[in-house]
């Protein structure tokens, strides 16, 4: 459902989250690892996440990413899939026709539509912040 690159954006801003709020910037290389992905393509994402704004980048000797804490209590999951793959998730077809639409429907349509839909809700009221807890605790994981 989402590309590759949004679920190593999401896996990132949760840890990156997850260590802002104990005051630790992290770096690409710790970010990479933790998220098991390639250095090189987190670093594409990380600067996609820094440009839209959802994490902070910063450079030098005491430099690395973070998200701000008095703001991580409105940094939605819809910000962060939005900031990687756009809006297509809440309007393409579930089986990947392009000239799908309510006047034109593909026999999945109808049904793809109602997932769609709580998804949004989903992406929009979950908070990467309260992903975070499960995570520090050892009842979730990152990393395959």
């Amino acid at each position: 459902m989402f590309s590759k690159a949004c679920e190593y954006a999401i896996r990132a801003s949760i840890f990156i989250a997850e260590q802002s709020l104990l005051d630790k910037k992290v770096s690409l290389k710790d970010i990479a690892k933790a998220i098991d992905s390639p250095e090189a393509y987190t670093s594409k994402i990380l600067q996609q996440l820094s440009r839209n704004n959802v994490i902070q980048s910063d450079k030098g000797p005491t430099g690395g990413f973070s998200m701000n804490k008095q703001e991580l209590d409105k940094v939605r999951l819809s910000t962060v899939v939005t900031a990687i793959d756009g809006d297509a998730i809440y309007n393409s077809c579930g089986l990947g026709l392009k000239n799908c639409n309510e006047e034109m429907p593909c026999p999945a349509h109808n049904q793809f539509k109602i997932v769609r839909e709580e998804l949004k809700i989903m992406l929009e009221e979950t908070f990467v912040k309260s992903l975070t807890p499960d995570f520090k605790d050892g009842l979730t994981f990152l990393r395959r």
